[in-house]
């Protein structure tokens, strides 16, 4: 949490309003379903900023034959809270 605290503090406040602007505005369906290169998905059930319905589980579905990691208890920022899986998964997916 103290790690998340201290990014936020850094980021300009202008820069944070537009990114949140920009990732809840945009809508990537057209762009998801013309992927065609090997695509792993890793999604929390526990995100509260942006819910795994809406954008993993959704995500898994457009792009053809992704693969989809859900983390159980995992929250937005699981490459912090979850490194150690996540690099071990990511490696077994470049691997295959």
């Amino acid at each position: 949490m103290e790690s998340f605290w201290l990014q936020g503090m850094q980021a300009g406040h202008k820069n944070t309003l537009d990114c949140i602007k920009a990732f809840s505005e945009t809508n990537f369906t057209e762009d998801l379903a013309k992927f065609d290169v090997p695509t792993l998905i890793i999604h929390g059930d526990d995100d509260q900023i942006v819910p795994i319905g809406s954008a993993g589980l959704r995500s898994a579905e457009l792009v053809r034959d992704a693969a989809l990691k859900v983390y159980a208890g995992a929250p937005h920022g699981l490459t912090d809270t979850h490194k150690d899986q996540l690099s071990a998964d990511l490696l077994e997916f470049i691997r295959t």
